[in-house]
């Protein structure tokens, strides 16, 4: 099968926001190069290492390339990003010197070439990201997540996922209840039952990611702990409030723990809905925040009654923890 790959080369930190441009334009995948130079650091705090070569992308430039079934206008998706990249300063970003460019690719040179990049990684010290394909001997009580994401987003190499992560192994002592909104590859939904938490609801509204979610749970042997659904995190309240049955186990609200690794301006959107979904001192954890987005999602859930109990960074992100009071009503 043959695909069209339209690339964009744009800065580096509007990166996300035009890879969620790609997936909203119908794109089935997306990938990302960013440049990598002798004097651009890279993260080895938990023992990663890197099979990625340098590269001549221009410092602070990368290439985001969405990959679009045959049948799809490919230059008016073009045309669009024209016309949507301009305005990204609106929302905090700016592409920089932008160029969009379309071309005509197999599906085997995009779908399986990455994965010469992507190695076993350490994520904490206890989490480490196995992808299935590569053999990998686990050290006493390490706990392994084998993953094969497909075309859905979450490796674990992005440090929104990376801090989503850490900041569950803090929140889970064993035996919670867990929301994954966005779940994508199914990724934090897995760290979370491999952390010890009892089950997981996994959402998201790209079919793409719920199977991948599905099937990585089944590589893991999770699929009695993990529910995966299509549906945003309104829809689970809303079945709820229907009082919608289903089978036994199934998780329902309030939930001890709800995770988002999704877009700052996705965040904004629903804040109060994860006060209805989550028990009186239940967790939120809110990750996929660059820097210039903090001040709006603290005031954001701060408005809504949360209270923050720690953000972590990495490079320019930040993953709040915000904590719904205890003396609230359930």
């Amino acid at each position: 099968m043959r695909w069209f790959e339209v690339t964009v080369f744009a800065a580096e930190d509007s990166q996300d926001i035009i890879a969620n441009y790609l997936h909203e334009l119908g794109a089935g995948g997306v990938s990302i190069e960013e440049s990598w130079t002798p004097d651009k650091p890279r993260d080895t705090s938990y023992g990663q290492w890197y099979d990625k070569p340098l590269n001549d992308i221009p410092a602070g430039y990368a290439y985001i390339k969405g990959y679009f079934s045959e049948d799809t206008d490919a230059n008016g998706v073009a045309a669009e990003l024209e016309r949507l990249l301009p305005g990204l300063p609106e929302f905090g970003f700016d592409a920089g010197q932008f160029r969009i460019s379309v071309a005509e690719v197999d599906e085997e040179d995009w779908a399986h070439a990455w994965k010469k990049y992507f190695k076993p990684i350490a994520v904490t010290d206890r989490l480490t990201i196995k992808p299935t394909w590569e053999e990998y001997e686990a050290r006493p009580g390490e706990l392994i997540i084998e993953l094969d994401p497909g075309m859905a987003f979450g490796t674990g190499t992005h440090p929104t996922t990376a801090l989503c992560l850490r900041t569950l192994e803090g929140a889970i002592s064993g035996g919670e209840t867990v929301i994954d909104v966005g779940t994508g590859s199914g990724i934090l939904a897995i760290g979370a039952i491999r952390l010890g938490a009892e089950r997981v609801l996994a959402v998201d509204l790209d079919p793409v990611a719920v199977t991948s979610a599905e099937q990585n749970a089944a590589l893991n042997g999770l699929e009695g702990a993990i529910e995966v659904r299509k549906s945003d995190l309104l829809g689970v309240l809303r079945s709820a409030e229907r009082e919608e049955t289903r089978e036994s186990g199934s998780v329902r609200p309030p939930v001890d723990i709800v995770v988002a690794n999704i877009l700052a301006e996705i965040i904004l959107l629903f804040v109060s809905d994860v006060m209805d979904v989550l028990k009186p001192g239940g967790i939120y954890i809110a990750s996929g925040i660059y820097k210039n987005k903090e001040a709006d999602v603290e005031a954001a859930l701060l408005a809504a009654g949360f209270e923050i109990v720690d953000r972590v960074r990495q490079d320019d992100w930040i993953a709040f923890v915000a904590g719904k009071p205890k003396g609230d009503a359930e």
